[in-house]
């Protein structure tokens, strides 16, 4: 199926943003979910020490609704300079390259990558739609590469993953997915458990997103891209409870969906023909185990990100419960760079982008580097697909550097 979201069609004319306003999309001004939740959990005691004195030139591409451009703090991170912003938006880049100190401004994205000679590396915080082209477009240029979530975008983007696998395994260069769960207090005390070995091999694992959506009142985005999507289109803050947990990956999926009330999930009044408001995967782990992932919007009074893990040695649900002496397991966060917030979704953001920044000086991999972003991502698209032909098993691909 063809989504016609293309950056550069924008000043042509969008025909899925318009008349956003008349079907009530909720105001880019209102609270969003999850930003609100910045308790970061156990952070050590003790001075952030910098692995190098070095500053990465970057530049920074959206402001959107969400304003993510300038969320993660990376503007505020000892070892970055961010000499360039961009928004196609002139008003959203003026007010994005005040907030982040960015003397340059770009009036596209790839402009930034065509004109800027300065810049090592870039943080993607555009429409969903565009992560893993500009991506691509990102690594060509011989840049660092971080996005917000997901990394693709429906069927039409599983080129566009192996093409970014590809170009990283080729390149040398860093991407990293921000992808918030993974920095949640409880998701990094179950990867750190894991590690340990506190868990054995997870049995059974469960993650949820829940983002409730008033019917007829979607949230505001670029062309619409957001109206009545496919829930596992966007399946990383629930599928995180088992890849970032363990680095592993899913093998099959059997999915089924609840049709929505909502008018705009019926199939002849949104772009993806998609009748489904809820999603629910049950999926094979490459552990042999099963985890059941969730992504919804139209339960009222549900809302978050949560997950539990079941193991041979241990589980956790709200708090770790096994074998393990966690007396001898580090569970506290180190403590962030001066003057960087940990921001939103559990206090993620800060480390999210001071993990990209670490990842780049030291040369090592990211938290979420380009196989887990993948095997996180793309495993929502096929459950998906699984869910449009009625909970059908279909084989998920695996993405390996």
């Amino acid at each position: 199926m063809k989504v016609p979201f293309t950056r550069r069609d924008f000043f042509k004319g969008a025909v899925l943003g318009a008349g956003i306003a008349a079907i009530g999309a909720r105001a880019a001004d209102k609270p969003i979910a999850g930003f609100d939740e910045t308790d970061a959990g156990a952070v050590k005691d003790g001075v952030w020490r910098p692995v190098s004195d070095r500053k990465i030139k970057m530049g920074i591409v959206g402001y959107g609704v969400c304003k993510f451009g300038a969320a993660f703090s990376l503007q505020n991170h000892p070892n970055v300079e961010v000499v360039a912003a961009s928004d196609l938006f002139p008003d959203r880049c003026a007010a994005l390259a005040k907030k982040v100190g960015a003397k340059k401004t770009y009036a596209s994205c790839e402009e930034m990558f065509e004109k800027d000679k300065e810049i090592e590396a870039v943080f993607i915080a555009t429409d969903a739609p565009s992560h893993a082209r500009l991506v691509v477009a990102g690594l060509k240029r011989g840049l660092h590469m971080a996005s917000a979530v997901p990394a693709v975008w429906g069927d039409d983007q599983l080129e566009l993953a192996e093409e970014m696998l590809a170009l990283v395994k080729k390149t040398g260069l860093t991407y990293a997915m921000f992808e918030t769960t993974s920095m949640r207090p409880q998701c990094y005390a179950m990867r750190k458990i894991y590690q340990a070995g506190g868990f054995g091999k997870l049995m059974y694992s469960e993650g949820e997103y829940h983002h409730y959506c008033k019917p007829g009142h979607p949230i505001d985005s670029y062309k619409g891209w957001r109206i009545a999507s496919p829930p596992q289109w966007y399946p990383t803050h629930a599928n995180a409870f088992y890849t970032c947990v363990t680095g592993g990956h899913f093998t099959n999926v059997t999915c089924m969906g609840m049709p929505s009330t909502d008018p705009l999930r019926q199939p002849d009044k949104n772009a993806y023909n998609n009748p489904f408001g809820t999603e629910v995967a049950l999926m094979r782990t490459s552990e042999g185990g099963m985890a059941r992932m969730m992504k919804s919007a139209d339960m009222p009074g549900a809302h978050g990100e949560t997950g539990r893990v079941y193991g041979q040695k241990g589980c956790y649900e709200e708090r770790y419960s096994g074998l393990a002496d966690l007396s001898k397991i580090d569970l506290k966060k180190p403590p962030l760079p001066p003057g960087m917030s940990a921001g939103g979704h559990g206090g993620a953001h800060g480390y999210l982008a001071d993990d990209f920044i670490q990842a780049i000086l030291l040369k090592r991999k990211p938290c979420v580097d380009i196989a887990c972003a993948l095997n996180t991502t793309v495993s929502g698209i096929i459950s998906h697909q699984s869910a449009m032909k009625d909970g059908e098993t279909l084989r998920i691909p695996l993405f390996k550097l």
